[in-house]
């Protein structure tokens, strides 16, 4: 396991999620937004739509939310326009960084990403300085009690996913972007609803770090995550379960 998957584990064992639910839910509405834009408003026409909507339902979001937004822009309110923007940068130890946002001020937004790596011992790069060190993948998260490894692989592989990583804090489904829409509904007809689900970046390779490179990385972490315009960020450094056991405590 990478990356953002160790953030997202030791935030969870910390108890942090329940307390950024409203934030975690406003990014995904502000994604439903963008995409219903970019194309039709409607789910079966648009698969970004549909991507943004399965995210909102992995994230437990109640149906009313994702209906109201979608509404508003089939009923022609345009309402903020946000840009699409990817920073890619290096963060402690070396590790590569990439982050997503959508945003509907630019110099804030790159002023805030900025700020946060310099303060956090990292330093932004130029677009694609980074993010050919990483495939850009469907990315479905099922917790442990799901089922076993060998049933989550079994699933996975009748849906159409391309890899599994499974490990104690549960099992990573990983597909083409171009399928992850219907690998998503394959397994959820089979396992349920899933933990997380999302198009991310998935590391080549990884970068072990250091007690002390994962305490500083994690403040980076919250720092971006805390970033109303930020959706995602994603990193290729890989940590021990006895740094994790210290990071959670």
């Amino acid at each position: 396991m990478a990356g953002h998957s160790q953030f997202k584990n030791i935030m969870h064992r910390k108890g942090a999620q329940d307390k950024k639910r409203a934030k975690i839910f406003a990014k995904l509405i502000r994604e439903v937004t963008v995409a219903a834009k970019s194309g039709l408003p409607d789910p079966d026409a648009n698969p970004r739509l549909r991507t943004a909507i399965q995210a909102c339902r992995a994230a437990n979001m109640p149906k009313d939310n994702i209906d109201r937004a979608i509404k508003k822009v089939a009923g022609g309110d345009d309402g903020d326009v946000f840009d699409e923007v990817r920073y890619e940068g290096y963060g402690p130890g070396g590790i590569a960084v990439i982050v997503e946002a959508l945003t509907d001020n630019r110099n804030r937004t790159a002023s805030d990403v900025r700020t946060a790596f310099s303060k956090n011992g990292g330093n932004l790069g130029e677009t694609g300085a980074v993010s050919f060190m990483f495939d850009r993948m469907g990315a479905i998260h099922y917790p442990a009690e799901s089922g076993s490894p060998d049933d989550i692989f079994e699933a996975a592989l009748e849906a159409g996913a391309e890899d599994v990583e499974n490990n104690d804090a549960g099992h990573d489904i990983f597909c083409q972007p171009d399928d992850f829409h219907t690998v998503c509904e394959a397994l959820t007809s089979v396992l349920g609803d899933p933990e997380s689900a999302q198009l991310d970046w998935r590391p080549q390779n990884s970068v072990e770090v250091s007690d002390k490179e994962a305490e500083t990385i994690m403040r980076l972490f919250e720092a971006l995550e805390d970033n109303d315009d930020v959706q995602r960020v994603s990193a290729n450094f890989e940590m021990s379960d006895e740094v994790m056991a210290k990071l959670s405590a």
